[in-house]
């Protein structure tokens, strides 16, 4: 398993750099004026649907189902199940992008109630439909990638999304080159967004991936209707985070930049979010519903407690690493352009408070999977139900105390409140529990990860504010490296992990 998950969590950190060189030539491009919030709040439409669709959500439901078809009923069984899968979403979603463009404007007015009477809204609806026919593309992506991850074969599907973020780069390096005015070129990088679609169909079709599924069919049987029924709430829990920031966005429309400030925020809360969640869902999936289908409870603890310490070891030092670095992280990244020196404090304040909901959100990708297994896709879908209302409401009263910073505690909180609600119901419906060596290692990892934001803080400043771009980047690079070997090395000398397991875990053979 432990190999799986760095293949997938080193496409998902190539992806995730990729998109921080995207979001900061966006920044450099739209500033964060109106365009770039009517551009950024139809976008985060597209991040919600990547989520549901693209990013391991519906392996939670695709996964054990195709699995049980072909260990019932063999290879054949199998490719047929798939391939009404593959057509009925198809079809499903090419008919909902006609309707969703038909009500842009009503769904423009829910998310971003701010917009209304003014020109982002018009702004942010023309943004939106542009982008619709990513949708449609990312249907059978979804299906092929699920396909090709309930064969254990991750290298594709974790690398296939590079070429999303490379096909934005490409547009907005020419559109700065041309030195495009803003509102032209949001409406380029929207339609852009439907040809990395296309690409990243392209990409999967040329592998022959397209033979797991056949024949092709449209079907809404008894069969594909059980089916739905478990896929969607699974799709819709496994988006969360993209469902709470959505959350503050509705209250952040209001405020001037509040949703352009969350939204670059929220770009580097997801860089670790991403490597540890997406390799959760892609590699833990199929790893639990194997060991749950056989009855064997100790496989089933063993890998429920390795996704626990993969996630807190992952998770704290990230969430840490954010809070002292926010600011120079987000200067060096955003400041360029349009972007200025407010810009930059606004966002770094909200980056602290958002670092703060990371170990909540990591732990519900570490926990939802021990319920997708179980074919259960309510449960998580309740909590981010949980989670989303409590965001909401303390963003009513936190953003109108302390503006886009409040937005972002309520965040946070949100998430919390998801992952205590997962946390609980997993303790009474299957008595999850950490096992013994999962009980030793966790406090261990904490100590090691506040022993490096310790460091960090105390090495804070390291550049002066008026050094050169390049000095920050090396000082900041110094600081980051230097964590992370005090950090390993501390969970070597307590007998955390040692690097003959680790080399051990990648020698075994993955899929």
């Amino acid at each position: 398993m432990i190999r799986s998950f760095l293949t997938v969590s080193t496409g998902t950190l190539a992806s995730r750099l990729l998109g921080f060189a995207r979001d900061s030539l966006i920044a450099a491009l739209l500033g964060t004026g109106a365009v770039a919030d009517a551009f950024l709040a139809a976008f985060q439409l597209v991040n919600v649907v990547r989520r549901l669709l693209s990013e391991g959500a519906l392996n939670a439901a695709l996964i054990p189902a195709w699995l049980g078809v072909r260990d019932r009923d063999g290879e054949e069984a199998a490719a047929a199940f798939a391939g009404r899968v593959l057509g009925t979403v198809s079809v499903a979603l090419i008919a909902a992008s006609i309707v969703i463009a038909l009500v842009m404007p009503l769904i423009i007015a829910i998310i971003a109630p701010g917009f209304l009477g003014s020109e982002t809204r018009d702004l942010a609806v023309q943004s939106a439909r542009l982008m619709l026919p990513y949708l449609a593309f990312a249907g059978p992506v979804t299906v092929l990638m699920g396909l090709l991850n309930a064969q254990g074969r991750f290298a594709l599907t974790a690398f296939s999304p590079l070429l999303f973020n490379i096909a934005l780069i490409a547009a907005i390096a020419a559109l700065l080159l041309w030195h495009a005015e803003a509102g032209f070129a949001a409406w380029v990088l929207a339609a852009t967004v439907g040809i990395a679609g296309l690409l990243q169909l392209l990409m999967l079709l040329s592998q022959r991936s397209a033979r797991l599924a056949t024949p092709l069919r449209v079907s809404f049987d008894e069969e594909m209707r059980g089916f739905f029924a478990k896929a969607v709430p699974g799709m819709i829990a496994s988006s969360g985070p993209q469902w709470l920031i959505v959350a503050g966005a509705i209250i952040a429309s209001a405020t001037p930049s509040a949703v352009s400030w969350l939204y670059f925020a929220n770009r580097l809360v997801e860089l670790p979010l991403g490597i540890v969640g997406v390799a959760m869902g892609t590699v833990l999936v199929p790893e639990l519903t194997r060991a749950v289908g056989s009855g064997d409870r100790h496989a089933v603890a063993h890998a429920e407690s390795r996704a626990l310490e993969l996630a807190a070891g992952l998770a704290l030092p990230a969430t840490l690493g954010l809070i002292v670095l926010a600011e120079p992280i987000v200067r060096l990244l955003f400041e360029h352009g349009a972007f200025g020196a407010e810009d930059s404090t606004a966002t770094a304040h909200a980056l602290m408070w958002l670092a703060l909901g990371l170990p909540a959100h990591v732990l519900i990708k570490a926990l939802s999977p021990a319920f997708y297994a179980r074919s259960d896709t309510m449960t998580p879908l309740l909590a981010t139900a949980k989670g989303f209302v409590v965001a909401v409401a303390l963003a009513v009263v936190l953003g109108h105390f302390f503006g886009a910073t409040g937005i972002a505690a309520s965040i946070a909180a949100g998430a919390w409140g998801s992952a205590f609600s997962l946390l609980r119901k997993g303790k009474t419906e299957f008595g999850f529990k950490a096992d013994e060596a999962a009980q030793r290692r966790l406090p261990r990892i904490v100590l090691a990860a506040l022993a490096m934001g310790a460091l960090l803080w105390l090495t804070a400043g390291l550049a002066p504010a008026d050094s050169h771009g390049f000095i920050k980047f090396i000082a900041l690079g110094l600081q980051i490296a230097a964590g992370i070997a005090v950090y390993g090395l501390l969970l070597q000398v307590l007998g955390v992990a040692s690097w003959r397991e680790a080399v051990n875990a990648l020698k075994r053979p993955a899929h």
